[in-house]
């Protein structure tokens, strides 16, 4: 302070004012340093009080007060009593602390500092009370008063270092290992000169003579040009690297090739051979289906064929004959149609009953399945055997009188009516085999005994299983309100058996009579545009957006999308393999719809669905938007000018001009 006053206590001095019991500081209200210090001298004792660092927490910093000076503080009085007991004063040492007891110090202070010679302002004060023992920073003492002053510290809480999330100190990094190892010195040398008196032979000596001097730009010369030889060597390494590898790829890619040519091929040869054995052993619907198909083709050309080269009676000759061929083919196509017939009603007949002598199943918590045999089950399987067995032809005799035997004793364990017939037929047979009589005339009777027996099975009283397999018939007064009549065989049949085509108003005839007018006269054939129908609702399927529209086309509908629309090929190869085609969207963001396809390719659909931005793409060179844009405009003046289900649906694509 300046002239040696002190106008206020230090907030870290023992004394502060509170903000309560502040009062007015005068000079003439305090006693001098030297009248205290005097008055304190005589009970001065050895017991030097110091404030402990757990009291203040703080460091507290003294001045020496002059002893004519007076020493000014504001008096405080706190919540708390603070008592000082001592205050001792030396000029020759340190000014001991007052001791304080139960004395803690507050959040804030009030400090009344002398602005001016007769004015004095309050200052609150916020003490912040430290987290952390403040570290020693060094100083210096004075010799001749023996106050020690320390260097001052930052009051700021200091940063705390981020953790990298590594170890900085570890064992390993401070410990010392020590390892003694023994190792011997190198031998005394010592080199001996010819002179006068003793000879020193020089045949083993060395001649050496200095090279020529280059300089520092020729030696970094010399170093540049063995770096771009090392430079070529590695390029010429990495080319041939990159073309063994660039040959690899390429050798990899035509065996590819290669293999995916010979697996179309081969596909295709099987292709050919399945329809041809499906042509020879017809089986299926589809099969039948194929055949008629193939007749009318047949016939079409004949009919050319006859209208190109012959006139008048040799025409009409040449047609009669043609008919005559074409019924004796339709008549054995009949014939496989009926052997066909009765082989697949044998078949359903042994699936049925496997079904029913199949166990109980179900599966597990831990994958696994569980299968379990009922008393019903066993029965079920029982009477499967049996029944193979009886409709088993070409047997030896005694083998099929055990057989007999047998299903005489598992029918004799329930007497009615169908037993009783059965047990007659198996005794007239034994007798007649006993007889010797042909096989041929006794297939009727093996027939009837086949059914009657299937029809055993079929009773749910003896055979209990086959009550959850067979279809009961539901209560006629149900079915009013969905039977519908068939105009063309006159039956009355559920709705179900009535196909929906897309520009029908009403219903027409049931699928049977479409089938029967189908072979006499269009005899086309669906089985290829069945393939591109379950095709496209399959992917459509896995979309999982909620598609309707292709749940609802029919296979009328689709062909003659593809007939008419597309021209039965590819919209960009011209391909006309229908068993190579599929329909895709054409827009794979919108739901699939006639005026949302395309026809394309397997190969060429898998690639358009790899799209992003149908715009930009190319093809041989050619900006593929704009082509198919023109496709679209042509199919839809086709349409326009065609009376099909799909007038009015594609009448509401976008006109684009290309």
């Amino acid at each position: 302070m300046e002239n040696g006053e002190q106008g206020a206590c230090e907030p870290d001095g023992p004394f502060s004012a509170s903000p309560e019991n502040a009062s007015p500081v005068t000079a003439t209200s305090h006693p001098t340093s030297l009248e205290l210090k005097n008055s304190e001298r005589e009970k001065e004792t050895s017991q030097d009080a110091v404030l402990s660092e757990n009291v203040t927490n703080s460091t507290v910093t003294g001045s020496i007060i002059e002893d004519n000076k007076t020493l000014m503080w504001s008096v405080a009085t706190f919540h708390e009593t603070i008592q000082c007991e001592k205050l001792h004063l030396d000029l020759g040492h340190f000014p001991r602390k007052a001791v304080q007891q139960g004395y803690r110090m507050p959040d804030v202070i009030t400090v009344r500092v002398q602005t001016d010679p007769d004015t004095f302002q309050d200052v609150a004060v916020k003490i912040e009370r430290p987290t952390f023992r403040k570290p020693f920073l060094g100083g210096f003492k004075n010799r001749i008063t023996g106050v020690e002053f320390h260097n001052a510290g930052s009051q700021t809480i200091p940063k705390k270092r981020p953790e990298k999330g590594t170890t900085l100190f570890c064992r390993e990094t401070q410990t010392v290992f020590q390892k003694n190892k023994r190792q011997q010195t190198a031998n005394p040398t010592s080199t001996q000169m010819t002179k006068v008196g003793l000879y020193v032979s020089s045949v083993t000596d060395k001649l050496i003579t200095p090279g020529k001097y280059f300089t520092a730009e020729e030696y970094h010369k010399r170093r540049l040009e063995a770096v771009i030889v090392l430079q070529k060597c590695f390029r010429r390494w990495h080319a041939r690297n990159l073309v063994k590898k660039l040959k690899e790829e390429k050798r990899l890619r035509l065996a590819w090739e290669a293999q995916e040519e010979l697996k179309k091929k081969k596909e295709k040869e099987d292709k050919v051979r399945r329809e041809r054995d499906r042509r020879l052993n017809p089986k299926t619907k589809e099969d039948f289906e194929l055949l008629y198909h193939a007749l009318e083709s047949w016939r079409q050309e004949e009919i050319e064929r006859i209208n190109a080269t012959l006139t008048g009676a040799e025409r009409k000759a040449a047609l009669c004959g043609l008919l005559e061929e074409e019924a004796q083919l339709i008549a054995s196509i009949g014939r496989h149609k009926l052997n066909a017939d009765e082989e697949n009603q044998h078949k359903a007949v042994l699936h049925f009953l496997s079904k029913c002598a199949q166990p109980k199943r179900w599966k597990a918590y831990d994958g696994k399945t569980t299968e379990m045999d009922t008393p019903y089950t066993l029965r079920a399987r029982e009477l499967l055997e049996i029944y193979r067995s009886v409709s088993m032809n070409d047997i030896p005799q005694d083998e099929r009188v055990d057989v007999l035997l047998t299903l005489r004793r598992t029918v004799e364990e329930h007497a009615c009516e169908l037993t009783k017939e059965i047990v007659e037929l198996i005794d007239r047979e034994v007798d007649l085999m006993s007889r010797e009589v042909k096989e041929c005339n006794l297939e009727g009777l093996r027939k009837r005994i086949c059914t009657l027996f299937l029809q055993y099975i079929k009773t749910p009283k003896f055979n209990p299983e086959v009550a959850k397999i067979l279809k009961v018939p539901p209560d006629p007064l149900k079915l009013y309100k969905n039977v519908n009549f068939c105009h063309s065989c006159e039956n009355y049949l559920p709705s179900t058996e009535f196909p929906v085509p897309a520009n029908s108003h009403t219903i027409g005839r049931c699928h049977l009579c479409c089938k029967l007018d189908n072979e006499a006269r269009q005899r086309e054939s669906f089985l290829k545009y069945r393939l591109i129908l379950e095709n496209l609702r399959k992917s459509e399927a896995d979309y999982q957006d909620d598609t309707k529209i292709v749940f609802l086309v029919q296979l009328q509908d689709l062909q003659y999308m593809i007939e008419n629309i597309w021209g039965c090929q590819s919209a960009l190869s011209a391909c006309s393999d229908l068993y190579d085609l599929v329909m895709v969207r054409w827009d794979k963001q919108q739901e699939w719809s006639p005026w949302n396809t395309v026809l394309l390719t397997k190969d060429e659909a898998d690639a358009h669905l790899k799209l992003c931005n149908l715009q930009e793409v190319k093809f041989n060179g050619l900006n593929l938007f704009p082509i198919l844009l023109l496709h679209f405009n042509r199919i839809l003046c086709v349409v326009m000018f065609d009376q099909s289900p799909y007038t009015h649906a594609c009448l509401s694509w976008p006109t684009i001009s290309v």
